[in-house]
């Protein structure tokens, strides 16, 4: 990476919420939910229309953790955040720093989910989640 001004990694992208992890927490006791998200859109490359799908697991920590608990599964929003490998390296996750609803799907933008608490003083930090793998 010599000779670059400015490393930059971050990525938008319109999607739905597809998967949704029930609320964990992290060591330092923050809320976090794991996701997959969905996109469909048609791009010009080359100068040329291209039909583009992907799946992405993607991952909210803290304050993001309680609109993406209230998103219908389903539903569309922007999604902004970083790139970065998973635990083990073997893969891909978006991390979500900035999220959006669809304000073209108010019916299906917020679904009812409790609200999420800090996590208990009790939490064991010794102990990875199993849900923590992505």
């Amino acid at each position: 990476m010599s000779g670059l001004a400015v490393a930059m990694n971050r990525m938008v992208l319109s999607a739905q919420l597809l998967e949704r992890g029930a609320v964990r927490y992290t060591p330092a006791g923050l809320p976090a939910i794991d996701c997959k998200l969905a996109h469909a859109s048609t791009v010009t490359e080359d100068g040329s229309p291209r039909q583009v799908s992907l799946e992405i697991k993607a991952l909210a920590i803290g304050a993001l953790s309680r609109p993406l608990g209230l998103m219908a599964l389903g539903s569309s929003a922007m999604f902004a955040g970083f790139l970065a490998t998973t635990r083990n390296g073997r893969g891909m996750l978006f991390h979500i720093t900035e999220l959006t609803p669809d304000a073209a799907e108010p019916d299906k933008a917020i679904a009812s989910v409790p609200s999420i608490e800090p996590a208990p003083s009790s939490v064991s930090t010794s102990t990875p989640s199993s849900s923590a793998t992505i």
